[in-house]
């Protein structure tokens, strides 16, 4: 995301509107609306493949994957924000109500970039945390295989990491929530750290 936001003083309404009509995707801050930072061909493949490994594990279950073009609404006491999650899962029926945002995610997957990573793990995971369905957060890092996994527990966040640095090529990890257990090198197919 950009510091300096683009446009001030929008109603989440006219976000909505604009965004509907727009040819680059925007997060929306409390009125301000900030352009999104481009992505590489890495940060595409890795969460391409985290939602299709998702995807088909959940298919048939109720539960719905949604990529990087779907918006999640955090609206919490006076605040209202608007995110472009690289990965969202959903598996609320209330959900389905809404077929620009989601409200009620179960996890939010955000692959990292050098320019949203302090961001990512930063003020946007304290506004994460306000969602009261939200069980999983997490963070896959592009410059080495490795998964930072932040669950839910009653009021407290505990923290994993799952590293390929330190495991086999066997290393998996979970994800508790949607009972779903992957190789960590299923995330990184076809990615090759040496020329990202």
């Amino acid at each position: 995301m950009v510091a300096i936001p683009d446009i001030l003083g929008l109603s989440p309404a006219e976000y909505l509107e604009l965004e509907a009509n727009s040819s680059i995707k925007h997060e929306y801050i409390d009125g301000e609306v900030y352009t999104m930072a481009g992505a590489t061909d890495t940060h595409v493949t890795i969460a391409l493949n985290t939602a299709i490994a998702l995807r088909n594990h959940l298919r048939g279950s109720g539960c719905q994957v949604y990529i990087s073009d779907m918006k999640v609404r955090i609206k919490k006491d006076e605040k209202e924000r608007f995110y472009y999650p690289d990965v969202m899962v959903t598996c609320q029926p209330k959900d389905k109500e809404t077929p620009t945002y989601k409200q009620f995610p179960i996890v939010i997957i955000e692959v990292l970039l050098d320019s949203t990573e302090a961001f990512d793990r930063g003020d946007k995971f304290i506004d994460y945390q306000s969602i009261d369905s939200l069980m999983e957060y997490i963070l896959i890092n592009t410059r080495q295989p490795r998964l930072d996994i932040f669950r839910r527990h009653d009021h407290n966040w505990v923290f994993n990491t799952y590293s390929l640095l330190e495991a086999t090529e066997d290393a998996t990890f979970t994800i508790d929530s949607l009972n779903f257990q992957a190789k960590t090198a299923t995330i990184y197919e076809d990615i090759n750290f040496d020329v990202t």
